[in-house]
């Protein structure tokens, strides 16, 4: 029997250290997501270690994937909700994944303005320096705003 994996009532279970692994978070991650709803409250040992199901494993590897394109836990909450209701949620789930990356677009958009304030601050701390001045950041601050 491979360390981590138990097998109660005829189902294969897996302590929290082996579901972590093999969906590919951390334990912290796993606690995290049953505390927030997205993972329901598991079987406990009588001892209370956490016993995971393959069931549980596929949800885990389900938010690890969600969280790898950008959702936030609320949003794939909405989503596993959806899920469970057996309807297919798939328009919901294009209207949800269309804000989110209208949200990254905005995102992009705004680090792309401030990296060029701050090349443009960059370049005039530079200049003075290489003139032999000290850069007077408050005033190349100042200029960086207008």
């Amino acid at each position: 029997m491979r360390q981590g994996t138990r097998t109660v009532a005829n189902a294969a279970v897996l302590t929290i250290g082996e579901a972590a692994r093999r969906a590919g978070l951390t334990r912290k991650a796993v606690r995290l997501y049953e505390a927030r709803g997205l993972l329901p409250p598991v079987e406990r040992t009588e001892s209370g270690y956490r016993l995971y199901t393959e069931h549980d494993l596929r949800t885990l590897r389900f938010i690890r994937q969600a969280r790898a394109v950008g959702l936030r836990l609320e949003e794939i909450q909405t989503i596993m909700k959806l899920r469970r209701t057996g309807i297919p949620p798939s328009e919901d789930v294009v209207a949800l994944l269309e804000a989110r990356f209208g949200e990254i677009e905005r995102q992009i958009s705004e680090l792309q303005s401030l990296r060029h304030t701050l090349a443009d601050v960059l370049d005039a701390a530079t200049s003075r320096a290489h003139r032999g001045e000290q850069p007077r950041l408050c005033r190349i601050l100042d200029q960086a705003k207008q």
